[in-house]
């Protein structure tokens, strides 16, 4: 039997869940390659809405997310966020998505869960891919130590700094993209939740703030908090945006993240009420982080190779939904490459359509995460909280419902393959 042989180039979520599921197809031979020495997530805590929850379903990997997940604790299961006035914690509203809520684990650990179950051989490590080449009807993939693989179909999940996204944005002739600085840093902290607990109740905050997903918003800055680590932990987010420049640089040289003083992090703060002082408070050595994010591509394909994740679509936190395009993207591939029909001579078209029907979604929830902490942050809706908080009950609805068989029917249908 014929074999495509299908290389991933990251090994981050994205790229393990589609392994995870590919491996499983006789007619395919997957290796996933990963430039460090083991697999690693840089970050905390990562939130998932209900689609992505449906996508880690369909990808057979539902039954370890759930051991490590956190949700909302009853009776407020449903609750995505409650929003609150961060100068005095006052309630505006809430988000509500039935049956998932705030879904939500620690990077880290979720990716040791999907790891673990990769077959042996599956993963090679220390390998840094530096270019690509595609003659007639293969992939060349050349790495940093000087070795090539040689294979049929090349997925990259190689994040943000993606090395394989110039290779198909050439192929397309079209300029490379690089990050951009969006002007907004989050400082970043975990707390012990019964430490946050014992500081609410010494200042007379009240502790529902704990109970449930929060998100304080202000001017031009916003904080979040969910919890994780089965709620042992509260993850906390705030960040604080610079709008004074058009197009804002993060200077050459400086690493996106960095340890920061605590000071820091309390002055940007100082304005706002005691839910939040005691919150950042709890924090002594927070870091900070500089977002950046990708404009929308023009195409995430050229020929056999494919961009997935924040290789194609790095996009802004606010909506909690970066991982989950990945995941969205694993899901429509593997189903499509997990088709025997694969084999007949379609790799590069199932390639294609698989662009055609991911893009046009992934570039609008990016651009919709940019939209989205404006909104939080007092730049729209003219500053009007009831109008606010109008617009935050629904505004995540499209994003939560998207039907993932409806693209697999279209998919299906363009390749003219009967269901």
């Amino acid at each position: 039997m014929n074999r495509l042989r299908v290389s991933i180039i990251g090994g981050g979520i994205a790229g393990v869940a589609l392994a995870l599921d590919l491996c499983r197809h006789a007619h395919l031979q997957v290796q996933l390659f990963e430039a460090a020495a083991a697999f690693g997530e840089v970050g905390a805590g990562v939130s998932f809405g209900a689609n992505a929850v449906r996508a880690i379903d369909g990808l057979g990997i539902g039954a370890p997310y759930a051991q490590i997940a956190d949700r909302t604790p009853a009776p407020w299961q449903d609750v995505w966020f409650e929003w609150r006035r961060g100068l005095d914690a006052g309630y505006l509203g809430a988000s509500v998505a039935p049956g998932v809520g705030q879904s939500s684990v620690h990077r880290a650990d979720f990716l040791d869960a999907l790891a673990s179950q990769l077959p042996e051989g599956i993963a090679r490590f220390g390998k840094r891919a530096v270019s690509v080449e595609q003659p007639a009807g293969q992939v060349h993939v050349h790495f940093a130590d000087g070795s090539q693989h040689t294979c049929d179909v090349v997925i990259a999940a190689d994040g943000i700094k993606s090395t394989v996204r110039d290779h198909v944005l050439r192929g397309l002739a079209q300029p490379e993209a690089a990050p951009r600085y969006s002007g907004t840093c989050a400082y970043r902290g975990m707390i012990d939740s019964e430490l946050l607990r014992a500081a609410y109740r010494e200042a007379g905050v009240d502790e529902h703030l704990i109970n449930v997903p929060q998100m304080y918003l202000g001017l031009d800055a916003h904080i979040l908090t969910f919890p994780v680590k089965q709620g042992r932990l509260i993850n906390v987010v705030a960040f604080v945006s610079d709008r004074s420049q058009p197009e804002p640089q993060w200077p050459a040289g400086q690493p996106w993240v960095k340890a920061t003083a605590q000071a820091d992090m309390l002055h940007a703060f100082a304005q706002w009420g005691d839910a939040v002082r005691v919150l950042l408070q709890c924090i002594p050595s927070p870091t900070l982080w500089a977002l950046h994010d990708l404009a929308e591509l023009p195409g995430y394909v050229h020929g056999r190779v494919a961009l997935i994740g924040d290789a194609a679509h790095a996009m802004l936190p606010h909506q909690g939904a970066g991982a989950g395009q990945g995941l969205e993207d694993a899901w429509l591939l593997a189903r499509l490459l997990g088709d025997v029909r694969v084999l007949e001579g379609q790799a590069q078209q199932v390639l294609e359509v698989y662009d055609a029907i991911r893009r046009p979604r992934a570039c609008k929830v990016q651009r919709t995460s940019r939209e989205a902490g404006e909104l939080y942050e007092y730049r729209r809706c003219g500053g009007d909280e009831a109008l606010m908080a109008a617009t935050l009950a629904e505004r995540f609805d499209w994003l939560w419902h998207h039907d993932l068989h409806a693209d697999l029917d279209a998919a299906h249908a363009t390749l003219g393959w009967d269901l």
